[in-house]
């Protein structure tokens, strides 16, 4: 058996200000891709470097987005991105719903980062991805019976790190994150919390 589902939908990082020096990679896909790195940003080339003419110094510099810019505008494209990847037929999950009406009601951006996190760990818990056309369909993996495979462990790292660098970013509380991985990580594997975190490795 093997779980072959992307789990990132939107980058922590991408919501810090560019000044921090770092950029991200692609999201990964679990079992296709390498595990999502952040790599130091290397010096711009620019034309003039190669005696040309610096276009990009002409150009208007693009308006620098606030966090709660950047988290609505992710909680925007993750609405879109997961309603349309799901396959025909498939019902909505409740983590979108509640996403959606969050982003409809003007949630604040505590409110908005907490509902896409849910949503992120349900779609990698819920649903496999057709690695060729993105469709994600209802998983039949057995969570409990497949924690010795190495994607699934993974999986449920990146998932557990995710809500941890959220934490850190001030975009969750300490509570958020350990009830939700309590509730929709910690529970799925049937393990105690501190038997989790030896799985995990820590």
């Amino acid at each position: 058996l093997k779980m072959i589902r992307s789990i990132a939908l939107f980058s922590v990082a991408a919501l810090l200000p560019a000044s921090n020096g770092f950029t991200v990679l692609p999201p990964p896909s679990v079992g296709r891709t390498a595990t999502q790195v952040s790599m130091p940003v290397a010096t711009t080339l620019k034309m003039s470097d190669f005696g040309g003419s610096d276009f990009a110094s002409a150009m208007p510099a693009k308006p620098t987005l606030t966090v709660d810019e950047r988290i609505a505008q992710a909680a925007d494209e993750t609405i879109e991105t997961i309603s349309k990847a799901l396959g025909e037929g498939v019902e909505e999950p409740p983590e979108l719903v509640a996403l959606r009406d969050a982003k409809k009601t003007g949630a604040g951006t505590n409110v908005l980062a907490l509902r896409v996190y849910e949503l992120m760990i349900e779609r990698g818990m819920l649903y496999d991805e057709e690695p060729e056309t993105g469709t994600l369909t209802p998983t039949n993996f057995n969570i409990k019976e497949g924690l010795d495979i190495p994607e699934v462990r993974d999986e449920f790292a990146h998932l557990y790190k995710y809500g941890m660098s959220m934490m850190q970013a001030g975009l969750l509380t300490a509570d958020q994150v350990k009830e939700t991985v309590m509730e929709r990580l910690i529970k799925r594997t049937g393990l105690e919390p501190e038997e989790f975190d030896k799985w995990l490795g820590y």
